[in-house]
């Protein structure tokens, strides 16, 4: 019975509490770099098309989750 232990409800449960954990620490670390960055993020983003800017976010998300991920595992 290799493969499906995941189909357990503790081990399924467990799986959807902790992505959720990890996407409210992932959004909560995004709205405090948010605040303490001088200027509005998104409206950098979305309304004046700052790429390079987007690129940085980007970066910094992918650093955030792997971080989240890290832990959580």
């Amino acid at each position: 019975m290799f493969g499906v232990e995941w189909l357990r409800p503790a081990s399924f449960l467990g799986s959807i509490l902790y992505a959720l954990i990890g996407v409210a620490v992932f959004w909560l670390s995004f709205v405090i770099i948010d605040k303490i960055t001088p200027y509005d993020l998104w409206r950098e983003i979305i309304e004046k098309q700052n790429k390079a800017l987007a690129l940085v976010v980007a970066a910094m998300c992918l650093g955030i989750s792997i971080i989240v991920a890290a832990a959580i595992h």
